[in-house]
């Protein structure tokens, strides 16, 4: 059987944060607002696979009010989905991923977002698609405010 689940993500962008994307730390001047490292694409992936097998939201999972997960990285956040979908007897297929953010410029570093959203996924790189778009300078995102990362995952069962 297959399954799809979908989600999305937004942290606010703020100085004195790392900026963490994908697993990858990149240089800005600002970084994402939240209880782990903020990193709202591989939250939207990791959603998405809690969703594909009907597990609830990370909230659930990985509340921000746990002192555990304070800082956290979440490669061990999507990692932990991942054991959650296993458990049900389900894998994931493949992943599409975008993310919405005005500045930096992400093409330098989607490859190595893909490889380390694989890796945490125990699939080739190649089931795994990130995109990135800019707000032209309209919204919360083209305003500089905030990211929006946003995730569709196909699970097959084992």
């Amino acid at each position: 059987m297959i399954r799809i689940g979908q989600s999305s993500d937004i942290h606010q962008l703020v100085e004195g944060r790392d900026l963490i994307l994908g697993g990858v730390k990149i240089e800005h001047t600002k970084g994402l607002l939240g209880h782990s490292d903020a990193d709202a694409l591989l939250h939207a992936i990791a959603e998405a696979i809690l969703g594909s097998v009907a597990l609830g939201d990370l909230g659930k999972h990985f509340p921000d009010t746990d002192p555990k997960w304070k800082g956290a990285d979440s490669l061990k956040i999507l990692e932990g989905c991942n054991d959650l979908l296993h458990q049900k007897g389900y894998h994931v297929v493949n992943v599409d991923s975008l993310v919405m953010i005005e500045r930096p410029k992400m093409a330098p570093h989607i490859q190595k977002m893909r490889e380390n959203i694989a890796k945490a996924l125990h699939i080739d790189v190649d089931f795994v698609n990130v995109k990135a778009t800019r707000g032209e300078k309209m919204g919360f995102v083209g305003r500089e405010e905030g990211v929006l990362a946003q995730a569709v995952v196909l699970v097959e069962s084992d």
